[in-house]
């Protein structure tokens, strides 16, 4: 492992204009004020301002997208407390790297100088290796800050939570990008070649992602063209930066609950855009189907039993037809679910009836429902008193079949919404009979 002390400290801003340099390297903010789009965190009243102001910094994680200034961050906080920067990636140190690395921070604190560890893609390491931070963050041998695009609660184990602040970075938006923008014309000396439809075309197409953008704007700036370009021409040129979206992250948790609030709240426009983008990020249709039955279950139910069908069908329809006319199956089936009558009556009476079968234990049936097959059954009063429902008046015995001692509970109250209005009825008019018979 190479002596990272030796070449940490945090860069100025470089000498001459050093045209080889990317772009994105030579805008890199050399104070903090400069970093653009981070003023809840930055800010005098944001966690890292108020730290900054009190002289104290503690171990952070700072989380966020990609793009949003993690690494610049971290250097210009090691620059403001006059610590040293060191930098590594979770992807290529190991345990034996890092136990140099404590060593060397550890003599560089008995010389007076304290270290700012910075950990790239820090939840790529497993626990030992996240457990290996926790006692020299302890005794101040260094001040951990750990970047990552996953969240921390899930990627993170919960002693290195403990002993660090979670710092949230928020994607860039539109004003903050065309400011970078404006930088990187001042920075190359010249407009870029855009019309204003344009300028905004490129703005969206990183995607909230500063260096994206950059990247964007070096590769306009060399084009050499007689007239602005317009939307259609940039995009001729230019791909679209892929939307961010991680199957097994974050961000497929987020967006599959978006789109399952936006079934919940009648909102068919919402939850198409919700059902579009997860798609668009590579999502597994077939997971998508499972999770609309879900919705049909848990959130219609019997306010409307043909939306369970209608899921189910469209599942189907996307096995036999595939991507991506199978994929139109599904959006229909979200249409449908989004304007059916919602009840979750049927899901709350099974998570009550749930509850009452742990709390009875192994109460068993009332001896009257049980069936007798063996004549030493019958003497032990099994079926006995037991109304067959068919004989009886309006198909209805009235009889109890909850265990001995259970009082008879309500479970099952259907809302007067869609057909469980009519299955409300139903239950109104058993419980007549039932008095009646109780009688």
């Amino acid at each position: 492992m190479p002596d990272l002390f030796d070449h940490a400290a945090p860069e100025g801003p470089a000498e001459g204009p050093a045209p080889d340099r990317p772009l994105a390297d030579r805008l890199r903010p050399t104070r903090l004020d400069q970093v653009i789009g981070q003023d809840k965190a930055l800010g005098p009243d944001g966690p890292l301002g108020a730290m900054l102001a009190a002289g104290q910094l503690a171990s952070l994680i700072l989380w966020g997208p990609p793009g949003v200034g993690k690494t610049t961050i971290a250097r210009l906080l090691a620059n403001a407390t006059d610590l040293q920067f060191v930098q590594i990636s979770a992807i290529f140190s190991g345990v034996a790297e890092l136990r140099k690395l404590f060593d060397q921070a550890r003599k560089m604190r008995a010389a007076g100088q304290g270290t700012l560890l910075f950990v790239d893609e820090i939840h790529r390491f497993n626990k030992a290796q996240q457990d290996s931070f926790l006692p020299y963050m302890e005794d101040g041998t260094i001040i951990l800050v750990g970047a990552t695009t996953e969240n921390p609660s899930f990627e993170l184990n919960a002693a290195l939570m403990s002993r660090a602040q979670v710092i949230v970075l928020e994607r860039l938006d539109l004003a903050d990008l065309e400011l970078l923008a404006q930088r990187a014309e001042q920075a190359l000396g010249r407009a870029l070649p855009l019309t204003g439809h344009a300028r905004e075309a490129l703005l969206e197409m990183a995607d909230g992602d500063g260096r994206a953008l950059l990247n964007l704007i070096a590769q306009v700036d060399g084009w050499e063209v007689e007239d602005k370009l317009d939307p259609q021409a940039l995009g001729a040129r230019l791909m679209r930066r892929a939307a961010q979206y991680d199957k097994a992250g974050e961000a497929h948790y987020n967006l599959i609950s978006a789109l399952h609030k936006a079934v919940r709240g009648s909102d068919p426009d919402a939850a198409l855009y919700w059902l579009a983008r997860m798609i668009e990020g590579g999502e597994d249709p077939r997971y998508l189907a499972r999770r609309l039955v879900r919705m049909a279950i848990e959130d219609i139910g019997l306010a409307d039993p043909q939306a369970q069908a209608v899921t189910l069908e469209a599942w189907q329809t996307f096995e036999r037809l595939g991507a991506p006319e199978g994929e139109l199956a599904l959006a229909q089936a979200v249409i449908y679910l989004a304007l059916a009558p919602k009840s979750n009556a049927g899901y709350a009476a099974w998570k009550a009836a749930q509850r009452l079968a742990r709390e009875t234990g192994s109460q068993p049936p009332p001896k009257h429902i049980l069936n007798a097959p063996t004549a030493m059954m019958k003497e032990q009063g099994y079926g006995e008193g037991y109304v067959y429902d068919h004989d009886a008046e309006d198909g209805f015995s009235g009889q109890d079949y909850f265990p001995e001692g259970v009082k008879r509970p309500v479970l099952y109250a259907p809302l007067e919404r869609g057909y469980e209005r009519e299955l409300g009825k139903r239950v109104a008019y058993f419980a007549r009979l039932r008095a009646r018979r109780a009688k």
